[in-house]
């Protein structure tokens, strides 16, 4: 037996209302996805693409067919990541720890669970692979590639590949913030009532999820997606369609290199399933859905970490305040997150306005300021879910993370006036705080999920 596995569905209560800003995003729910086939990956970023050419209308337009378009992309993805050209990573797998966590990196990984860990630095030292070398170095620090028998090599090419599948030159939706939720995550399972309850099983999924929550990320929000009737939208019906892509492309990569090959098909199709639930929890539009929910047990006391759908619905909201941790980083971690989000905003809305597009909130850069964007996500978004989860794990890091929430808003606030040339009080704008915790939502994975 190799593991206990969590069997049921996880039900979903229907929020009752959303919020302003998640209003925006329209009423979104998740439906049950079984016997699918893993996405196949292709999909390209924007920049620098006239994304009206991937949709149905080039066709009448008289420009390059869209099927055609498409298989362009995925080609230039090809070319990117290639098995062909680059090949499985020829590592002696008793030497790969040695071999790769050297020097300052190796330092830093000895103080992986710190809240202040240098996500930007790490990635520095290790050469732009900080998501390989610490999902690697939590994987094996749990104990979990010895005790789920995995192979080292085989591992070592899902997180290369994985880590290739995020986009660099997003500013904000990298492999970068993918290692950066990853290491939240792990500061999340050694909290006193996870690290009592959770089976290493739920460790090992919560350590995947984290890093391949925002796998494919194309660097523009869902509404994008739809309103310019990409195939991915199409292809999810509109529903969920970044988490969707998300998950299946890392189906798509643990089948590729069959990491998980040697359990029993029934154990394998687990892991995707809960994976799946799990990176579909980070869609902002059902927020208050699963807010709602956690506020409820935690009200009723009723939550039983020995029950497994219990600890499956605690690492969803784990997951969910791993992915909007930003905030509640200090300050100078927080800020350069903060630009980098915002960036890939404007940059969204740059596109938008080069094809007389109706502009996203908190996409356009002459309306909206960092400061503004992040004091209204901070204040819907934000400070409800870690509230809650203060009152659920009410530990000496909760209480960091929301003193860090309360100082970084009030930076943000103190900035608002002269950002936008106003010398009035920061947060006297809630109809345009309001939108801004919408797109940053929307556009981040579980920040835009």
């Amino acid at each position: 037996m190799y593991f206990l596995i969590l069997r049921g569905a996880i039900s979903y209560d229907s929020s009752d209302q959303t919020a302003l800003y998640i209003r925006m995003l329209g009423d979104v729910r998740v439906r049950s996805q079984v016997g699918f086939e893993p996405e196949r990956r292709g999909s390209h970023p924007y920049l620098g693409i006239d994304f009206r050419t991937l949709h149905s209308r080039a066709e009448s337009a008289g420009s390059i067919p869209a099927r055609r378009i498409r298989r362009l992309f995925s080609f230039q993805r090809h070319l990117l990541s290639s098995r062909l050209l680059r090949g499985a990573p020829h590592l002696n797998p008793l030497h790969i720890l040695d071999e790769d966590y050297c020097g300052q990196a190796k330092c830093m990984l000895e103080k992986v669970g710190s809240w202040n860990f240098e996500i930007f630095l790490f990635d520095r030292l290790t050469n732009g692979n900080s998501l390989v070398f610490l999902t690697f170095h939590l994987l094996n620090q749990y104990g979990l590639i010895e005790l789920f028998q995995l192979d080292m090599v085989k591992l070592r090419r899902f997180l290369v590949l994985v880590q290739e599948d995020y986009h660099n030159q997003n500013p904000y939706h990298n492999a970068v913030h993918a290692a950066d939720v990853t290491q939240a995550m792990h500061c999340y399972l050694r909290e006193p009532k996870l690290a009592q309850s959770l089976t290493s099983f739920d460790i090992l999924l919560g350590l995947l999820a984290a890093a391949t929550h925002d796998l494919d990320h194309p660097g523009v929000n869902q509404p994008f997606l739809i309103k310019t009737n990409h195939y991915l939208a199409a292809l999810y019906r509109n529903t969920s369609v970044l988490e969707n892509h998300h998950w299946r492309s890392a189906v798509g990569l643990l089948r590729e290199t069959e990491l998980f090959s040697h359990l029993p098909v029934e154990d394998s199709l687990s892991i995707e399933r809960q994976l799946g639930s799990l990176i579909l929890a980070t869609d902002i539009s059902r927020q208050n859905e699963y807010l709602s929910r956690f506020r409820t047990h935690l009200d009723e006391n009723d939550l039983c970490l020995g029950h497994a759908s219990h600890r499956h619905f605690v690492l969803q909201m784990a997951l969910k305040c791993a992915d909007i941790c930003n905030p509640c980083r200090p300050w100078e971690l927080s800020k350069q997150w903060s630009e980098k989000v915002t960036e890939e905003f404007f940059h969204q809305g740059d596109i938008e306005k080069k094809h007389k597009l109706e502009i996203s909130p908190l996409c356009d850069s002459e309306a909206n300021t960092i400061a503004s964007v992040q004091i209204g996500f901070m204040t819907y978004v934000v400070e409800p879910l870690f509230a809650e989860w203060a009152r659920f794990s009410d530990t000496r890091l909760s209480q960091t993370m929301l003193g860090h929430l309360g100082l970084n808003k009030a930076s943000w606030s103190a900035l608002e006036p002269e950002a936008s040339g106003s010398s009035e009080e920061g947060e006297s704008e809630p109809g345009r705080a309001t939108e801004e915790p919408s797109s940053r939502a929307l556009s981040q994975g579980s920040q835009e999920s």
